[in-house]
């Protein structure tokens, strides 16, 4: 009987409870799986803080090595350094990871030679079909000569590489308030910012998979209560909060006020553009904020929608030749990164911004920031496609009213959009809700919840 991991391999990477759901011999099984399907000779490979990293990583290792693969581990590391790695040396890689989620949960987040991404529609399927053909009996013997496991050190060299992107020499000294919520920018952010005119308070910085003070997810309010407290406390410019694979960052005003992910990414693609010389695409998901196209257009850029999610993301920056995208989750995207997410460089980026002029982040961000959000409001549904419908029906026909459904469903009218879109792993439906000024949009958002919850 085949096995069925249809729970622990999900849309765009491998995540699961240790040792519940799966361990070092379903990653060795992976590791196999994983060379197979991608027909790599070399690999690399990188793992977090967790307690169980360590060892899922190298069981990995030991499944590819088998199949006569050579592997190089970069040991602990943030996920946007494993894609420094793949893009550097050109390889395949792996890393063992589960970002936000809870400290007994562990996951792979799997890429091809040069970042791109393995997802549902590039690999993944696969990779699961294999091992779940294989959980009972093993990987299948193979003729080759077993592969070579080396380690090496990529930190500073990705340091570099970040830094090389963004000039920070000049700016003026900032003080800079950082939550690494006892994730991997712990491990990172002493590197990237050695030597640049910051004045660095750090928080959490040590490297614990319990995470002892607080969720290491910045997108959750509760989690970035210490961060808004200690920027007010110091004085500092800004505060910056990464998650616990550090791939993601989040950003606090002077004020300790959060800004939008939205507005950062308005922010860094007014940037981007402008290094480019005024032209290029800029990529955002269907729930950024009109502000984000609106910037692009007045910076000169095109913008073009996709649906959620980094797969879709980088599949259309390559297609598209993209210089930048952007996610209402704080993902960021860039194509001298080779179209892959680094919360990191997005950071000096907005530090950049902020230190290339005078005035506090609250007035420099204010340009960017021009609607109101609800911001994502998850409600649990009995039946998915029964609420979906019935929202379809209340809108549909609407005058002035438009309706897609490129990613859920989403209705637009002159003042305000929204959008519902189902989870793909949980009876949920998200809800994101943007409007002109607050009174419409909370009329709109509280309209939506009700058929949803009714």
């Amino acid at each position: 009987m085949t096995a069925d991991l249809s729970q622990l391999v999900k849309a765009y990477d491998v995540r699961g409870v240790v040792p519940d759901q799966w361990g070092e011999s379903l990653a060795e099984l992976f590791g196999a799986a994983f060379v197979q399907v991608t027909g790599a000779t070399a690999i690399v490979t990188g793992h977090d803080m967790r307690p169980s990293s360590p060892g899922l990583s190298r069981a990995f290792a030991r499944g590819a090595a088998a199949r006569g693969v050579d592997v190089t581990e970069i040991g602990l590391c943030s996920t946007d350094q494993l894609y420094y790695a793949s893009g550097a040396f050109d390889l395949p890689g792996a890393m063992f990871t589960a970002s936000h989620n809870p400290a007994q949960y562990n996951g792979i987040k799997m890429c091809r030679a040069g970042a791109a991404p393995v997802g549902q529609d590039t690999g993944l399927v696969e990779i699961r079909q294999l091992v779940e053909s294989w959980v009972d009996s093993g990987a299948p013997s193979s003729d080759a000569t077993p592969g070579t496991i080396t380690q090496r050190d990529t930190l500073e060299d990705y340091a570099a590489h970040l830094r090389g992107l963004v000039d920070l020499t000049s700016i003026r000294p900032l003080k800079v308030v950082v939550d690494a919520g006892n994730g991997m920018g712990g491990h990172t952010v002493p590197t990237v910012f050695a030597g640049l005119p910051l004045d660095l308070v750090s928080m959490y910085f040590e490297l614990d998979g319990t995470f002892p003070n607080h969720e290491a997810n910045p997108l959750d309010p509760k989690n970035i209560v210490d961060l808004q407290k200690r920027v007010r406390e110091e004085g500092a410019d800004l505060g910056i909060a990464f998650d616990g694979d550090a791939d993601r960052c989040f950003v606090v005003d002077e004020q300790g006020d959060p800004v939008a992910p939205s507005a950062i990414t308005a922010l860094v693609a007014s940037r981007e553009l402008a290094r480019h010389g005024g032209k290029g695409t800029i990529i955002h998901n269907l729930i950024t904020s009109w502000s984000v196209p609106e910037v692009v257009r007045e910076n000169g850029g095109t913008p073009v929608r996709t649906r959620v999610g980094h797969s879709f993301i980088k599949a259309e920056m390559a297609k598209s030749g993209a210089i930048f995208g952007g996610e209402h989750s704080a993902h960021y995207y860039f194509k001298d990164f080779w179209n892959a997410d680094t919360g990191m460089l997005a950071a000096l980026h907005v530090l950049a911004a902020l230190g290339g002029q005078e005035g506090p982040l609250s007035a420099l961000v204010a340009q960017y920031d021009r609607y109101a959000a609800s911001g994502e409001i998850n409600s649990t549904v009995d039946d998915q496609t029964a609420r979906l419908a019935a929202i379809k029906t209340a809108y549909e026909g609407q005058e002035g009213v438009t309706l897609d459904e490129l990613d859920g469903l989403t209705i637009t009218a002159a003042d305000w959009w929204f959008n519902v879109r189902p989870s793909n792993t949980e009876p949920l439906l998200r809800l994101n809700a943007e409007a002109r000024d607050e009174k419409t949009m909370t009329k709109v958002r509280d309209e939506v919840l009700e058929i949803i919850r009714g």
